[in-house]
């Protein structure tokens, strides 16, 4: 049964034509960040009276962090409002009633939509990556150091946040699910900045707010090892030389998440799929 929910989430995600749209969208993007790569081959001269391929690829991987946190932002848009309706909205619409009287366990609904609704995201991030990698490597020449990681970071990022918006909709309604699992998403990306610049003023105080908040939310501990998978080798030997001031800029990451954070990432989301199952178990219909 789970592979069936699983099937006709997919079949509602292309009728709704979600998918269409997401990538609709992100190849218009990809074209005109392709442009924009290909202008960077035509700045002015850096030194010694032209422009090296070192002073490109730089400025390539730059522009590169700055599209994917784009990207990162629609795919955890698309994440929380696929999966904020997806049992909410069919309750109060009244289609979930004549879905759970038939005799089959309603873990088996939840597990479905979840499954069918990662499979559309992570496509998404593999599909769209890939474009926007693409598209910079023929117009520069440039790679990013670790593209498979950065894309399987950013990947699990979004499942993170449809986990969240799936546990939720399963006790509240489509708005409050969506809203609140996008504030926290906001909230959680804050708190890292916050604690970035704790760090940077070695203020240890305001250094946890990176730590709860990567605990509580892993999203932003996620984009900060799509962050480190992106930034060209210059940059990080730039960001060691600055010193620990450097941890005050939102778009550097000098390490990434440890092999321990990993595991709690993948704990954190079994944990939120389980409370999922055990609250839509536990709902009055």
């Amino acid at each position: 049964m789970v592979r069936t929910f699983a099937w006709l989430t997919l079949r509602e995600a292309l009728r709704r034509r979600l998918l269409q749209a997401l990538f609709g969208l992100s190849l218009l993007a990809v074209l005109l960040t392709a442009w924009g790569y290909q202008q960077l081959t035509h700045l002015p001269p850096a030194r010694n009276g032209q422009l090296t391929r070192d002073d490109v690829q730089l400025l390539a991987g730059l522009v590169l962090i700055l599209v994917m946190f784009m990207f990162s932002f629609v795919l955890a848009l698309a994440a929380v409002f696929a999966a904020a309706p997806s049992i909410a909205g069919e309750l109060e619409s009244g289609e979930a009633l004549a879905v759970v009287a038939r005799p089959f366990p309603r873990s088996s609904l939840v597990l479905g939509k979840w499954l069918g609704l990662t499979i559309v995201v992570v496509g998404y991030a593999i599909a769209a990556s890939a474009l926007e990698f693409g598209a910079v490597f023929l117009a520069t020449g440039y790679l990013p150091p670790h593209p498979i990681e950065a894309v399987l970071y950013l990947a699990a990022q979004a499942t993170v946040l449809l986990t969240l918006a799936l546990l939720l909709s399963t006790r509240t309604s489509s708005v409050v699910a969506g809203v609140v699992s996008m504030l926290l998403f906001g909230l959680a990306w804050l708190a890292g900045v916050i604690g970035g610049i704790g760090a940077a003023f070695r203020d240890p105080l305001i250094g946890q707010a990176t730590v709860i908040g990567q605990i509580l939310l892993p999203s932003d501990g996620l984009w900060r090892g799509t962050l480190y998978s992106l930034e060209p080798r210059d940059m990080l030997i730039g960001g060691a030389a600055a010193g620990p001031q450097v941890a005050a800029f939102p778009f550097f990451a000098a390490a990434p998440p440890s092999l321990l954070y990993l595991a709690w990432c993948v704990a954190w989301v079994a944990g939120g799929l389980g409370l999922a199952v055990w609250g839509f178990g536990r709902r009055d219909l």
